[in-house]
């Protein structure tokens, strides 16, 4: 392994078990929490939401989607950790069945790196545009931590 993916990783799993102490700090007690059977459970108040763009807007046909989340942490999909998970965008479709892995094509745009923001680019015209945040296993929490559905209109 060189010396450039090592500390990738490191860096990796540091920013995860930040991101996973800063979610305990807040508050969030997943031994309190209850989920089904092979679901992690969320954090009470847990909530994902766009920062960019706002519901209604218009936008270039290439243009950066920025997510926010609160009472949670972000950490790569595979990362197995209380209280996390990473974000999906969903691209004019609906969320599938909550207890299945969130699918991973055009319309379910996978951030499995933890990322935060992602550059889309789309026809003009009117699309829908959600969030939904997936455990390791790309599964929806239980309850499931989901955005409202907003609707951007490309110029």
């Amino acid at each position: 392994m060189t010396p450039c993916r090592r500390s990738r990783r490191g860096l990796a799993a540091l920013l995860a078990a930040a991101t996973l102490l800063a979610a305990l700090a807040a508050g969030a007690n997943p031994a309190l929490a209850q989920s089904a059977p092979g679901r992690q459970p969320a954090p009470k108040g847990a909530e994902v939401y766009f920062h960019y763009p706002l519901d209604g807007l218009r936008v270039p046909e290439r243009f950066t989607v920025r997510m926010g989340l609160k009472e949670m942490g972000l950490a790569p999909a595979g990362t197995e950790w209380p209280s996390t998970g990473h974000h999906h965008l969903l691209i004019n479709t609906e969320p599938g069945p909550p207890d299945q892995p969130i699918p991973a094509d055009y319309n379910n745009i996978h951030l499995g790196n933890g990322q935060s923001e992602v550059v889309v680019t789309l026809p003009k015209g009117r699309h829908t545009l959600q969030l939904l945040l997936g455990d390791h296993n790309h599964v929806p929490h239980d309850p499931p931590v989901m955005s409202r559905k907003i609707t951007v209109y490309v110029r």
